[in-house]
């Protein structure tokens, strides 16, 4: 589990869970999950990117909990969940199967909501996107800043360097590194910056996602980079039979707005590819309006709730 470092005051400080329980997954791992917002309401669920907790989505909770109820767990090995206990729990199966879990735990049968996910998260809706537990509760998806191959190959972190072995090696090492984040310092939030936020960021958005990155143990970061590494979905985007929607900043570095357009040709039932102007990886931080208004655009066509509910 990470140190559960975040912001604590501003739009950016994660609010009160109404209430947490605990998903438990095909393999045993226990994710932790908050439920925020009125019970009855229409259902969004929230799947947080790599090196992330539930915090990232801070501004999406505070402004949709008024009128939706919604669900946001931290993956595994992030957050309040458990690390995985060896290799086989670090795959897209295994995010796949927590998931189902979350949904299963959180939604009543049949229930439907509109699911979320930002880079790994949505790597995570692509690979469950098949899956019978996904299919029941699924009526629209938003993908944020996400890929489905080709991540390290197509990575812009490391500059200068032309595409190429050389530049993928070296992209590879870093992404993939075990060194310590370290504490939260002017030059750490200067890296991490360049690295995953669009060059007009604000100071405050840099500061919340630098706490919650750096809140990350770096054996998680590790494991998880490998599997991003190897990443292969583009079948499984092609299986996403619901309606979806992409979101993508042109100034993503990690998973550059090539990512997108594929991903937003290869879906069956696309609902269109919103690309922000000067916008790098962390959408939902740094656009959060543009976020949150695809999401209430999604939960009002998409998801029926039944009177008296």
């Amino acid at each position: 589990m990470s140190r559960l470092t975040h912001v604590t005051n501003g739009r950016y400080a994660p609010p009160a869970a109404a209430r947490e329980v605990t998903a438990v997954s095909a393999d045993g791992a226990r994710i932790h999950v908050e439920v925020h917002g009125p019970e009855g309401a229409p259902a969004v669920v929230l799947a947080h990117g790599w090196t992330c907790s539930t915090a990232f989505w801070a501004a999406q909770m505070r402004d949709l909990c008024a009128d939706h109820r919604v669900i946001a767990y931290d993956q595994r090995g992030h957050g309040r969940s458990v690390a995985p206990a060896d290799a086989d729990g670090y795959s897209t199966r295994a995010l796949a199967d927590d998931l189902e879990a979350v949904l299963a735990q959180t939604l009543a049968p049949g229930e439907k909501a509109v699911l979320v996910g930002h880079s790994m998260g949505g790597m995570t809706i692509m690979a469950a996107g098949g899956r019978a537990g996904v299919r029941e509760h699924a009526a629209a998806v938003l993908l944020c800043s996400t890929g489905s191959s080709a991540l390290v190959a197509e990575s812009l972190v490391v500059p200068l360097l032309r595409a190429g072995r050389a530049r993928t090696r070296i992209t590879r090492s870093v992404l993939g590194s075990r060194a310590p984040l370290g504490p939260v310092t002017p030059v750490a939030k200067r890296i991490l910056k360049y690295a995953t936020m669009g060059p007009a960021a604000a100071p405050e958005k840099v500061e919340a996602c630098a706490r919650i990155v750096h809140a990350c143990p770096r054996d998680v970061r590790h494991g998880w980079s490998g599997v991003l590494d190897a990443l292969q979905l583009d079948v499984e985007v092609g299986g996403l039979q619901v309606p979806t929607a992409v979101i993508a900043g042109t100034s993503d570095r990690l998973t550059p707005v090539v990512h997108a357009r594929r991903i937003a040709a290869a879906l069956p039932q696309c609902l269109g590819l919103t690309e922000l102007p000067g916008v790098g990886h962390m959408t939902p931080i740094e656009a959060p309006e543009a976020v949150t208004g695809r999401i209430r655009e999604l939960a009002g066509t998409y998801v029926q709730v039944k009177e008296g509910a």
